[in-house]
């Protein structure tokens, strides 16, 4: 075996001294080793959140876009938020989502009450609808055919565009109005009933002239197809395009079904060009019911539902679009009315009907004469009670 040419130290002989730089390496080695642990943890952190930061808030959620409304209460925070979101199914890792939001600061500006999102929304989307100043959202907002400005605004409210009051004073204003071109008291039946992609922080003017500019995008062609019948209404019945809207929003309310859009226009343009109808009035409940969203504080609409039309509502002159007591089409549209409608009130089914009821099944029984008319309700209504 190979010898060392050093001699060993004899039993109980101390061991050579370390030379002064080995053990400073040592030491510092020592040193290393908790700061490198250290290191990769705070890397780990780091990593973990740009992860969530980055990937994490930008994966689809788990849904097709369904709408899902949340309610947030007073003093709930990031943790409960996050498992109503996954149990409502729009939400995955809600731990992950809860995390999130304390790295972006959310927790102090979480949102109270109603607050909407779809199930399709990105957690980083659903966390700056549920929390104020964390960025705007792109929204898929519907507008349905018939829907009021005032069922609109309520809808732009909750979804937190604007609130109730700022839509409804916009589309009121007259130097908004004057300046849109549109010759009525608001701009209902200009918000045209469609899909928009809008941002949550659009504000209700420029959302406004958005729905105006798509109207009158949607309505020229339509003009255009029908100019001749246009022309006839004005001169019959000096109707406007204006006026054209406000028959047509009458139409959209009273036809459940598409096929009797142009029957029911007929009937109601039968009332207004007949020599023999008097009063020319078009005794249409939906009119009733708008009068009192617009005009809210006349006694015969005090505790109105919305739904119910009571007879003292109808018998109400003081209603201005109350058409059982007042001739002819009301000041404006009682909503956002349909390319369909419209068409239905340029092109109408030739026919003699005056009058008609609703069957109870969605559709409608037509009469000529008073007489007949008078033997339907009394017919549908008999059926109602059994």
């Amino acid at each position: 075996m190979p010898v060392s040419d050093e001699p060993s130290p004899a039993p109980g002989e101390a061991e050579p001294p370390v030379p002064a730089a080995a053990a400073s390496g040592r030491r510092r080695r020592l040193w290393m080793a908790p700061l490198t642990i250290v290191a990769a943890l705070v890397a780990a952190a780091l990593l973990g959140a740009g992860w969530l930061l980055m990937a994490y808030a930008a994966q689809p959620g788990p849904g097709r876009g369904r709408v899902v409304e949340l309610q947030i209460a007073e003093g709930e925070g990031l943790a409960a938020i996050a498992a109503r979101l996954a149990e409502a199914g729009a939400l995955e890792a809600p731990r992950s989502f809860e995390v999130l939001g304390r790295l972006r600061g959310a927790e102090p500006r979480l949102r109270r009450g109603a607050v909407l999102v779809r199930d399709s929304m990105t957690p980083g989307e659903l966390l700056a609808r549920v929390a104020a100043g964390l960025g705007s959202v792109e929204l898929r907002l519907t507008i349905p055919e018939g829907q009021t400005r005032h069922e609109l605004a309520r809808r732009l409210a909750r979804w937190g565009i604007c609130t109730e009051a700022e839509f409804l004073r916009a589309s009121a204003a007259p130097e908004l109005l004057a300046e849109l071109g549109i010759d009525g008291p608001s701009a209902e039946g200009w918000l045209f009933p469609d899909t928009y992609r809008v941002r949550d922080d659009s504000g209700a003017e420029r959302l406004l002239r958005r729905l105006v500019e798509n109207a009158r995008r949607r309505f020229e062609p339509l003009k255009q197809h029908h100019a001749a019948a246009l022309a006839e209404l004005s001169e019959q019945l000096d109707m406007d395009f204006q006026q054209v809207l406000a028959l047509a929003s009458i139409v959209e309310r009273e036809a459940v079904l598409a096929r009797e859009q142009p029957v029911i226009a007929g009937v109601f343009l039968n009332r207004l060009r007949s020599p023999d109808f008097r009063p020319k009035r078009l005794q249409a409940d939906p009119t009733v019911a708008y009068g009192c969203l617009e005009a809210g504080a006349l006694p015969s609409c005090r505790g109105f539902d919305g739904r119910r039309i009571t007879r003292q509502m109808l018998d109400d002159a003081q209603n201005p679009y109350n058409t059982y007591r007042i001739d002819g089409l009301p000041p404006g549209p009682i909503g956002n009315p349909g390319l369909g409608a419209i068409e239905a009130v340029l092109d109408p089914a030739r026919h003699d009907y005056l009058y008609f009821v609703a069957r109870g099944d969605s559709s409608h029984v037509f009469s000529a004469t008073l007489e007949a008319h008078l033997e339907a309700v009394a017919r549908y209504r008999q059926r109602a009670s059994r």
